[in-house]
C-alpha cells in the first residue's frame, strides 16, 4: 500500500484540501489529523449568533460529502512531532504516520493573558467549540463582562454578551476599537453603534493584573481603575500551531512560510516538494495587495488555499506532469474577504484594508449604511461596507494593486 496523503488539521481548510483532492482524481489513502474530538466545523460564527443561541457542534459542523467516505479521520490527538526528511508525523497518542505529502492546516490558538495566580474560573477565550460551550454558560443576564481585545472577536463577543443581557466592558489598546483594519472613522462609527447598546469601552488601557483567587473578580488597569467582572474574555490575537514542526530545516517564523503555489519552504527559502500549508497558519505572498508576506485571517483564504493545493497536489500525484507544472505555475493571488456581525451593524469587505493610506467615503453616510474606499495612491486596496451588501460585492473586481 502506497503512503497517505496526511492532512494535520481538521477544521475547514483541512477539510476543504481533502474534498478538492478526492474531486481533483486523488484516490489513493488519505489520513486528516485533528486535535479536537469534533469532526470538521466551522469556527467563525462561534463569537457571533451560535454563541447567542445553539452551541453545539450540529450547529456549526460541515456536512461530509460521500466522497470523503473512505478517509481516515484521527480527530481527538495533537501532532506532536514530524520529520519531514523521513516523511513521519506523531501524534500525542503515539501514532506515527508515513506520508508521501503533508498538507499542514493547523490554525492558531488564541493568546493568553500570562500573570501569576490568575483564578481558574470565569476567564475564557474563544476560538473552539469547547471554548463557546464553556463561555455560553457563563453569559447570564446581570453578569459583568470585561472583554480584553477590541478587534473583531472582541467586539463581536460584546454585542453577543450584551444580548444576552451581560454588562459588558471592552479594554482595548488603541484610541478606538478595529483602528487597525478599518480605519478611524469607520472604527469611531461602529465604536458609536456598540455604546449605543450599553457597551462601555475603556481605550488607550492595558490590563495589569487579573483580581479573584479560584474565580475572577476583577481586573487593573495601568490607567488606575479596576473594573470588577464575572467573566473575562481574552481577545488578545493569536499565535500559529507549528511547534509540531521544530527541529526540521522549515521556515516557522510568524507562521509556515509558503511560495505562491503554497509549497513550505526551507529556511534557505528553497520549496519542499511535497509539503504545503493552508488557512490561518500560513505565511505567503499576495501581489495584488502586499509585496511582503502574511498570514491572513479572513474566512475565504482557507477554502481558495485549500482548493490550490488539492487540485495541485492530485495532479502532482497522478504522474501527469505536464498538467501538474501548468497548474504548479499558477501563483496564488486571492483578494481576502470578511465579514462581522454586531448588533445590526453587518461589515462585509474585501482586500487588504490595512495597506490604505487614505480612506474615502464611497456611498451612503456615516452612522447609516455606507461604503468606505482604501487607497494607496490610485489603487483601490481594500472596500468595507455596513450594509448594502449588493453594493460591496460589486467592488470585488475593482480591489488590487495595479500591475
Amino acid at each position: 500500500m502506497s503512503r497517505p496523503v496526511v492532512v494535520v488539521g481538521a477544521s475547514m481548510g483541512g477539510l476543504r484540501v481533502a474534498e478538492t483532492l478526492r474531486k481533483s482524481g486523488y484516490l489513493g489513502p488519505l489520513v486528516v489529523v485533528g486535535d479536537e474530538p469534533h469532526a470538521p466545523y466551522n469556527r467563525p460564527p462561534l463569537s457571533k449568533e451560535v454563541l447567542a443561541s445553539d452551541v453545539s457542534h450540529d450547529a456549526v459542523a460541515f456536512a461530509l460529502a460521500e466522497i470523503l467516505d473512505d478517509v481516515e479521520w484521527k480527530t481527538g490527538s495533537a501532532a506532536v512531532a514530524a520529520d519531514l526528511e523521513a516523511q513521519t508525523v506523531t501524534l500525542a497518542d503515539g501514532t506515527t504516520l508515513d506520508f508521501e505529502a503533508l498538507v499542514i492546516a493547523t490554525g492558531l490558538r488564541p493568546r493568553r493573558l500570562d500573570f501569576d495566580n490568575k483564578p481558574a474560573k470565569g476567564i475564557h477565550a474563544i476560538r473552539t467549540l469547547d471554548d463557546a460551550i464553556a463561555l455560553r454558560n457563563e453569559l447570564v443576564p446581570g453578569a459583568k463582562v470585561v472583554i480584553y481585545g477590541a478587534g473583531f472577536i472582541g467586539c463581536e463577543a460584546a454585542a453577543t454578551a450584551t444580548k444576552l443581557g451581560a454588562s459588558v466592558t471592552v479594554v482595548g489598546k488603541g484610541p478606538v476599537p478595529m483602528l487597525r483594519p478599518l480605519g478611524l472613522e469607520l472604527a469611531t462609527d461602529i465604536q458609536r453603534r456598540q455604546e449605543a447598546h450599553g457597551v462601555r469601552f475603556v481605550m488607550n488601557a492595558q490590563l495589569t493584573g487579573v483580581l479573584g483567587d479560584e474565580r475572577v473578580t476583577g481586573v487593573t488597569l495601568d490607567t488606575g481603575e479596576s473594573l470588577p467582572c464575572d467573566v473575562l474574555i481574552e481577545s488578545l490575537g493569536s499565535l500559529p500551531n507549528t511547534e509540531f514542526l521544530a527541529g526540521n530545516d522549515i521556515d516557522i517564523e510568524s507562521g509556515v512560510h509558503v511560495n505562491a503555489s503554497l509549497h513550505a519552504l526551507r529556511a534557505n527559502g528553497e520549496a519542499w516538494p511535497n509539503v504545503f500549508a493552508v488557512g490561518d497558519v500560513a505565511r505567503f505572498p499576495i501581489p495584488k495587495f502586499d509585496p511582503s508576506t502574511r498570514r491572513v485571517e479572513h474566512w475565504n483564504i482557507p477554502t481558495e488555499m485549500a482548493r490550490k493545493v488539492g487540485k495541485q497536489l492530485a495532479l502532482q500525484l497522478s504522474g501527469d506532469a505536464d498538467a501538474h507544472a501548468a497548474e504548479h505555475a499558477k501563483a496564488f493571488d486571492p483578494v481576502p474577504s470578511f465579514w462581522s456581525d454586531q448588533f445590526e451593524v453587518s461589515l462585509l469587505a474585501y482586500g487588504l484594508l490595512d495597506q490604505g493610506t487614505e480612506v474615502r467615503l464611497l456611498e451612503g453616510e456615516p452612522g447609516g449604511d455606507c461604503i468606505y474606499g482604501y487607497f494607496d495612491g490610485d489603487d483601490m486596496v481594500g472596500v468595507c461596507g455596513i450594509g448594502m451588501r449588493s453594493k460591496v460585492m460589486a467592488y470585488r473586481n475593482k480591489v488590487g494593486r495595479t500591475a
